[in-house]
């Protein structure tokens, strides 16, 4: 692999996982007891388990992207925030975990074996997963906040905080 291509790769890997920018989005939702996943603040437009679920939405929809596949967008936005308010059980939130941590593994394998620069559309594929990646922080960050009103934060691990 070129050092051109390394880099490109690293780049999409940062932008997906957050690394070096903030704490890493995998980790935004290590630790939280699955009934404060449900809580939702006044004043909060979505619940930590909301914002799981619209995150893995979208990386599952660019994931089909990546793969070749046309993918609809939803015609409205609440067509991308699937699921309820609360998981219903512990298994329900530790399942909505597992789900980002194996597309999340799924997109940084592809962002590492794809040509990049490969253009699907009006986007390459660098550009589709930067996408990904900074939609998923602006959600992450939310979903900080949230458990920073909730008093769940920083996450049992200790990452950075900042």
């Amino acid at each position: 692999m070129s050092s051109e291509r390394q880099a490109l790769a690293r780049v999409a890997g940062r932008a997906l996982s957050g690394e070096g920018a903030h704490i890493e989005v995998r980790h935004v939702f290590a630790g939280l007891d699955w009934k404060a996943a449900g809580m939702r603040p006044e004043g909060a437009p979505h619940s930590i388990h909301q914002l799981l679920n619209h995150i893995v939405y979208w990386h599952e929809w660019a994931l089909r992207w990546a793969e070749g596949k046309r993918p609809t967008v939803p015609r409205h936005a609440s067509g991308s925030w699937p699921g309820s308010v609360a998981p219903r059980a512990r298994a329900d939130w530790q399942a909505a975990i597992r789900r980002l941590d194996r597309v999340l593994q799924r997109l940084e394998r592809r962002s590492r074996a794809a040509d990049l620069m490969a253009r699907r559309g009006e986007k390459t594929a660098l550009e589709m997963l930067q996408t990904v990646g900074a939609h998923a922080s602006y959600h992450a960050g939310q979903a900080v906040l949230v458990r920073q009103i909730l008093g769940r934060w920083p996450p049992p691990a200790g990452p950075l905080t900042w």
